[in-house]
């Protein structure tokens, strides 16, 4: 029997329910829940120092005004990284290898940060769609340029960031199935590929 190497990356299912939704849900179980107790465990301590450590990293480059998006990007970072580890599990499915859940991730944010950036500062989010110094001939055609490029790039950010999710795994696979195929024949051709 012979499998397409691209069938690890296609969304499990299990008695036709499809995993990719327990596989988004199980990393909540991680974050810390609110106590009354003033002493909290050492999971907790350290999910704590965890977030505050990055929230201020993050927020080290930014003016005041953008310290209110500090709750959504730490949720959104941790929320990823438990993914992600979840992905390290044998066995198990990584939901970020989805182009789905990469562009419903990617869409959101990037139309929140245009329409954002066109209310609050428009001449400047407007200034962006036009180089300084283009030549007057090519102000129109460098506009309607660089609108569509706005409006593509989520989309290949989205699948640039599936495929390099896609090829690693792809890669160790066919390293595998080469140093398999290989080890009867060639031992120590086997033993360098796998090195």
């Amino acid at each position: 029997m012979a499998l397409n190497f691209f069938d690890q990356f296609m969304s499990p299912t299990y008695l036709g329910v499809p995993l990719i939704m327990i596989a988004l849900t199980f990393p909540w179980i991680f974050f810390p829940s609110p106590s009354s107790r003033w002493l909290s465990n050492r999971m907790v301590t350290l999910q704590n120092w965890f977030i505050g450590q990055f929230t201020r990293q993050l927020l080290q480059p930014l003016n005041t005004n953008g310290h209110k998006w500090a709750l959504m990007l730490t949720s959104l970072m941790i929320f990823l990284l438990m993914l992600n580890m979840l992905g390290l599990l044998p066995y198990t499915f990584t939901p970020t290898t989805q182009l789905s859940l990469n562009m419903g991730l990617a869409i959101p944010f990037w139309l929140t940060t245009v329409i954002i950036g066109m209310r609050n500062q428009p001449t400047v989010a407007l200034g962006h769609l036009l180089p300084e110094g283009t030549p007057l001939p090519l102000i129109p055609v460098l506009i309607i340029i660089e609108t569509i490029s706005l409006f593509i790039r989520p989309l290949a950010l989205g699948v640039r960031l599936t495929a390099n999710l896609t090829a690693g795994h792809l890669l160790i696979q066919l390293i595998a199935t080469a140093a398999f195929v290989l080890m009867p024949m060639m031992t120590t051709v086997a033993l360098l590929t796998s090195t």
